[in-house]
């Protein structure tokens, strides 16, 4: 046989296998298969914390019941792994990205220049939970308060770019007043809130409190740390009752509420979780399904209080009509954005 009858021998052949395996339908395909959850961020924060809750439980929501497991993928705000997702992991419904809010929104706040793929194009199976972030502090910085903090400077540890250790101190200094020195470099949330306890740093900004309330679940108790702000536009009620200042409704003039409300948009998509284009919608559905199953999952849920942490989930159908409202936004106001992210 010529060498050319062999390659279109093999290509039929395997076109003919992807043909059989994308007609299956999602039980048998996932029979005896393994489902991977990518998270794009490293272990022992709030993404890994709630990236390995669901994936000891979506599987027995998944049909052929899947054996699942996590990976971790941190890098640039999740964007290592959103992009891994849509360009060079299988498309069969098999690796599902846990990626930050930012990441969706990249297109919209960022330049785009580290983007390799469309992010609209992603199938979303949901979000886990809406997210507050916070600002907090060591007590001997002094800066008990967000008036503390714009009269004296606070050196804040970060991770990089895109990330919210980075983005919502900065937001903060441009809108608020604030004089928060930004260190970047640091792994993840919980490298940054480790330099916090050793002195490296006087204290971090967009920290997630879900993560917090897991690192620290007597934070207000022992006065480990002071939480002078919520980087919100409403606030977490269980802060809010501690007497936390909102910084959205903080906000001076029509510019600086319109650019704090696409920022903070990332608040409400929260903990989104998605598959590759190329998945095959009746995989996709079948995932969408299960994880809003997973999240209603009365053994998910009785492990999320022990591990004190939000489970509020939002459909996929949802979050896809969020972005969607969101890439309507004005372009001046996400130009104002990203000139104040220095993208």
């Amino acid at each position: 046989m010529s060498l050319l009858k062999s390659l279109t021998a093999g290509a039929l052949a395997f076109g003919a296998l992807t043909s059989a395996a994308n007609a299956q339908d999602p039980a048998a395909f996932y029979k005896g298969r393994t489902v991977v959850i990518v998270i794009g961020a490293a272990p022992g924060g709030g993404y890994d914390t709630y990236g390995r809750l669901i994936a000891r439980h979506i599987g027995k929501h998944i049909p052929g019941a899947p054996a699942v497991t996590p990976s971790n993928m941190p890098g640039a705000g999740s964007i290592v792994a959103a992009a891994a997702i849509a360009n060079t992991m299988p498309k069969d419904g098999t690796h599902i990205g846990a990626i930050y809010a930012s990441a969706m929104l990249e297109p919209l706040l960022g330049d785009g220049s580290r983007l390799k793929f469309d992010p609209s194009k992603l199938q979303n199976l949901g979000s886990a939970s809406r997210e507050v972030y916070t600002c907090i502090a060591r007590p001997d910085a002094k800066v008990a308060s967000l008036d503390d903090a714009r009269k004296q400077e606070l050196i804040v540890g970060a991770t990089a770019e895109g990330g919210t250790t980075v983005d919502f101190p900065l937001m903060a200094n441009h809108f608020l007043g604030t004089r928060l020195k930004v260190v970047r470099g640091y792994k993840g949330s919980r490298e940054v809130t480790l330099a916090m306890e050793r002195g490296e740093v006087q204290g971090a900004c967009g920290l997630a409190w879900s993560t917090l309330s897991v690192q620290y679940p007597r934070l207000f108790e022992d006065k480990q740390f002071v939480m002078f702000a919520q980087e919100d536009m409403n606030g977490h009620p269980a802060l809010t009752a501690r007497g936390v200042p909102v910084t959205g409704k903080l906000a001076s003039g029509a510019e600086a509420v319109a650019a704090l409300e696409l920022f903070y948009s990332q608040n409400v998509l929260g903990r989104p979780y998605v598959v590759a284009a190329e998945v095959p919608k009746d995989r996709a559905l079948a995932l969408r399904k299960a994880f809003m199953a997973s999240l209603e999952d009365a053994e998910l849920l009785a492990e999320a209080k022990k591990l004190n942490i939000d489970i509020t989930p939002t459909s996929g159908e949802d979050v896809e009509k969020l972005i969607e409202k969101l890439f309507a936004t004005p372009p001046a106001v996400a130009e104002t954005v990203r000139k104040t992210l220095g993208r």
